[in-house]
């Protein structure tokens, strides 16, 4: 169970009032304002942990999200010059500030220093802000840009993640993979974006729940907790797959509406054939650490490990299965 403490408390709610500032503000300043709200409040909440790199990654954290700042600020003089280039300078700094690809080299080692729920904070809140500013900023000179860094992040987060064996540098390429595909929904329409947001907050959640309530950190724990019960097992496999986008999962829907966004506007094939690579890629790698716990066994271990809140895992499971249930709910309602 997770019990925040005052202090936490406190940062949290600044957090959440930094991206509301920064989300509904119509001036720039207004919304520069709202994402330094949102960093300040963040740091302090990486360096509570008792974790000893914590501090470290918190630095690295606030130099990255201090230069995309800086950028930002810069855009405002830059302005007056060269009016065309400020758009893409904004955008270059917000691709800066969520990690996405090429400019993602901060991204996997600062997740990889903190603990669970701030590697989760930082892989889904904390990209709400910066997301909603380049949505405003699509457009015929932007595409490039959007096209460059979505391509790039779904490939780097594809093949980052086959050599992995951390679970939460799996996890860092995963959510730099998934940017991808955030990209390029962001260019078609903002309902697209939000609905695959929330689909992957959702499943990521699930996914962190999991490794956090049983402290898995590396590959070699899921091999030794093979010899635990079922749901675990049941589980860890639906959230995983369910993050990969394989069909009837919850993870599955999000991208097949993508996809369709693809077909029916006409926009590039090699956008989307870089982004179907990728996805094969990522569900390589989900299916390893899947597969693992089911297909490999440890009856020779002495020691095992205690399943934290089997009922409640199993049904955070069970949540990516939810689209199972669509046809009745539209066959109720019709």
């Amino acid at each position: 169970m997770l019990i925040l403490k005052p202090h936490q408390l406190l940062f949290s709610l600044t957090l959440v009032m930094g991206i509301s500032i920064a989300v509904s503000s119509s001036s720039w300043f207004i919304m520069w304002m709202g994402l330094e709200l949102n960093l300040l409040s963040f740091i302090p909440i990486l360096t509570s942990s008792s974790n000893r790199y914590s501090a470290e990654s918190a630095l690295k954290y606030f130099l990255i999200q201090a230069l995309g700042s800086a950028s930002l600020l810069a855009a405002v003089p830059l302005s007056f010059i060269f009016h065309q280039l400020t758009a893409l300078v904004i955008l270059t700094a917000l691709i800066l500030k969520v990690g996405a690809a090429p400019l993602h080299f901060w991204f996997p080692p600062v997740v990889q220093g903190i603990q669970w729920p701030q590697a989760l904070t930082l892989m889904t809140v904390q990209k709400v802000a910066p997301i909603s500013v380049m949505s405003t900023l699509v457009s015929e000179t932007t595409s490039f840009i959007f096209l460059t860094a979505s391509i790039s992040s779904s490939l780097v987060g594809g093949l980052g993640g086959l050599n992995q064996t951390l679970t939460r540098k799996i996890m860092s390429y995963s959510s730099i993979n998934h940017m991808g595909w955030l990209l390029s929904a962001i260019t078609f329409s903002e309902s697209l974006w939000l609905i695959y947001f929330i689909s992957y907050t959702v499943i990521s959640s699930s996914v962190v729940f999991i490794l956090h309530s049983n402290q898995i950190f590396h590959m070699n724990q899921i091999l030794g907790a093979s010899i635990l019960s079922k749901p675990l097992k049941l589980s860890l496999f639906l959230t995983l797959l369910s993050l990969g986008g394989l069909p009837p999962l919850l993870g599955f829907f999000p991208k097949m509406m993508v996809i369709q966004e693809f077909i029916v506007s006409g926009a590039s094939i090699l956008w989307l054939s870089a982004l179907l690579f990728s996805a094969l890629l990522t569900l390589f790698f989900y299916l390893r650490m899947a597969l693992s716990s089911f297909l490999i066994s440890s009856p020779k271990m002495k020691m095992t490990l205690i399943l934290a809140n089997p009922n409640k895992i199993v049904a955070v499971s069970f949540i990516n299965m939810s689209p199972l249930l669509f046809p009745m709910i539209l066959a109720m309602i019709y």
